[in-house]
């Protein structure tokens, strides 16, 4: 099995293996551990309940760091079937220097504009397009309704507000986005 395949297929039955009524977000959490040098990739949600129904466009509805956390790993060092798929993929896609830093790269207003260690962004990319498909074949829709796929970091970066804007094709994330411009406000 591909590696693209078994992020999908992983992805896809987490999914449906929820059983919550009340979920209004899903969380495609895609993170490097600067400390061991790993990546690593996990999913889950948000629910009403849990956000205590916080505004439409609150910091506690969308920051990850106000979520219950109960993300199931996809990619992680416990599993070393995965970071071992990750490492073939990288290979393959001939990413070099993995989990190197790429430098600092910021524009003349001092807004980061770089793209994270080696790899993170071709791996936020890739979880992307997997949202992105899960979103189109109706996998969430079918679970969840019409809600919107957040693919993250513990920054909310220009990188994170493309990957959630490529998820969503037909705009399921677009109160996370006018919460994202606003800064949560």
């Amino acid at each position: 099995m591909d590696f693209e395949n078994y992020i999908y297929s992983r992805c896809k039955s987490i999914i449906e293996g929820w059983n919550e009524k009340d979920i209004y977000a899903v969380s495609f959490f895609v993170y490097f551990n600067d400390a061991d040098n790993s990546f690593e990739f996990s999913v889950g949600y948000n629910t009403e309940a849990y956000c205590e129904n916080a505004g439409k466009f609150s910091e506690e509805r969308w920051n990850f760091a106000f979520w219950s956390h109960n993300n199931i790993p996809v990619i992680a060092d416990e599993d070393e079937d995965s970071v071992k798929m990750l490492r073939r993929w990288f290979a393959e896609k001939g990413i070099d220097n993995v989990g190197e830093p790429c430098g600092c790269e910021y524009d003349s207003e001092m807004n980061y504009i770089g793209k994270g260690p080696s790899g993170y962004y071709e791996l936020l990319t890739l979880v992307s397009d997997t949202a992105r498909k899960l979103q189109s074949d109706g996998t969430v829709k079918n679970r969840l309704g019409s809600v919107p796929v957040i693919v993250h970091d513990l920054e909310y970066t220009w990188y994170v507000k493309e990957a959630t804007l490529n998820a969503n094709p037909n705009g399921e994330a677009t109160d996370f986005i006018q919460a994202f411009d606003r800064q949560f406000c």
